[in-house]
């Protein structure tokens, strides 16, 4: 029995520990690019340099949006096929999802380079942290294509079954990365430039490595050349299933660009330079809980696909369990030690630190549901069901997020910066929620689940 019909036979908690154990170490690891750039750009380039690194972010999360499209757009597609014992096809949907990475990656370097200076003034770059931006952005931009391939198709390791792989993959690159990182800032004074080039060449590592596996004998699905030709059908679907969490992050883009700029208007660089240390805390928080997300999908969609739907049932209920658990640790290490986590950043910035603890306790208000909101959101992507996924994103970025950060710092001022999260976090997980208990009183009714198969199979 291959790794893939294990996923529609074993225990399936036993799957879950399996899957996820992995990839929360590794999406714990994959953070800690963000992280431990700007701990190391804090201590050795100062607050300013974490201001720079931070204005730029909205282009990264437009390089994350299009990974996301392809990466997990293919990768539920693949779960699906070989639960439908189609693995040719998956190999099929393998190479046009690659030739895919490469294409996009090629066509948003070149723009984002030649207009990089008015994009960061329009990302809310002040003169004073405009130099940090550039020298950070430029070498950040000249890395994509290493950057998509690398995470785009490492999803594709742990929808195969290999979650072990996928996670040696972030160690690959986040080691690296750490080490690096010191040496440039530290010993060779290149400042934020040093630890975007640190990042880069981590990015590249870890392309090189997922492309050998991929190659090598230890894969179950493989690129061939035959399976580079993009065909219509398998890239329509690519980015069909992809859409939702792409949609997410190019709003999570504009969303960033009217971030800053309301950062810059109530509290200045400072105040950018706080949000940045919090969104990297954030992501550490939650990133065990997109592990947890990650290694749940390949089994519902696997067994979505093979009709075993009492199995997706029991994956997803053990899956907000522990995701609930998780969010609920992070919300006490957030209130617990406030003062101590900024201070990682950058130990001797007082008014840093004061802002920042005062900050940090009202954005982590409402971490204890944010587990919920995730797995419920991401449950609709992994059985095929872009539509009600695609909503879920949206509604969370464009009316639970956009209009409080436009409405709320006028009566609240920079506080009504911080309340942003938490408000969003509440009421996506409502809307989240209802979408999927109704889902799963669907699973209990097979007669409508045989419809719904016999329109998706026409779609496909």
């Amino acid at each position: 029995m291959d790794n893939a019909e294990k996923i529609g036979e074993d225990k399936v908690s036993s799957l879950l520990v399996k899957f996820s154990i992995p990839a929360i170490i590794g999406m714990v690891v994959s953070a800690l690019y963000n992280v431990v750039d700007r701990v190391f750009i804090g201590q050795g380039v100062g607050s300013l340099g974490i201001a720079g690194a931070t204005v730029g972010y909205p282009v990264m999360l437009v390089q994350m949006a299009f990974g996301m499209l392809i990466g997990l757009g293919g990768n539920a597609l693949v779960s699906i096929r070989l639960g439908e014992q189609r693995r040719d096809e998956a190999e099929r949907v393998l190479g046009n999802a690659l030739v895919l990475l490469v294409a996009v990656s090629l066509i948003l370097t070149v723009p984002s380079l030649i207009f990089l200076k008015p994009l960061l003034r329009l990302f809310g770059a002040s003169p004073v942290s405009m130099p940090y931006a550039v020298a950070y952005m430029q070498v950040i931009l000249l890395g994509t294509v290493f950057s998509a391939v690398g995470f785009g198709l490492n999803h594709f390791i742990r929808g195969e079954g290999n979650p072990h792989m996928a996670m040696k993959t972030m160690f690959i690159g986040a080691g690296l990365n750490t080490l690096l990182d010191p040496i440039f800032i530290f010993v060779l004074h290149w400042g934020v430039a040093g630890a975007a080039i640190a990042t880069v060449i981590s990015q590249a590592a870890s392309m090189i490595w997922v492309l050998n596996y991929f190659m090598g004998k230890k894969s179950l699905l493989k690129l061939e050349w035959a399976n580079l030709r993009l065909r219509k059908r398998i890239a329509a679907k690519i980015l069909s299933i992809g859409s939702p969490p792409f949609a997410m992050h190019l709003v999570a883009s504009l969303y960033a660009i009217i971030l800053n700029n309301q950062l810059q208007h109530h509290g200045g660089d400072l105040a950018i330079s706080v949000m940045g240390i919090l969104n990297s805390l954030a992501m550490l928080f939650l990133m065990p809980i997109f592990g947890i997300n990650q290694g749940s999908q390949p089994i519902i969609g696997f067994n979505y696909g093979a009709k075993k739907f009492d199995r997706v049932h029991a994956t997803v209920r053990l899956a907000l369990i522990a995701a609930s658990v998780v969010a609920t640790s992070g919300f006490f290490i957030a209130h617990l030690f406030p003062k101590l986590l900024i201070q990682l950043f950058n130990p001797n910035d007082a008014q840093l630190i004061d802002m920042g603890r005062h900050a940090m306790h009202i954005y982590f208000l409402i971490m204890p549901i944010i587990g919920f909101q995730v797995v419920s959101s991401s449950y609709f992507q992994a059985v095929g069901k872009p539509k009600q996924a695609m909503l879920l994103a949206l509604s969370r970025q464009l009316i639970f997020l956009i209009p409080p950060l436009l409405m709320l710092p006028r009566f609240y001022g920079l506080d009504g910066i911080w309340m942003v999260s938490p408000v969003s976090d509440l009421l996506s997980a409502i809307l989240a929620g209802s979408l999927l208990y109704r889902e799963m009183n669907r699973l209990r009714r097979p007669r409508e689940l045989e419809t719904h198969f016999s329109r998706l199979s026409r779609t496909m």
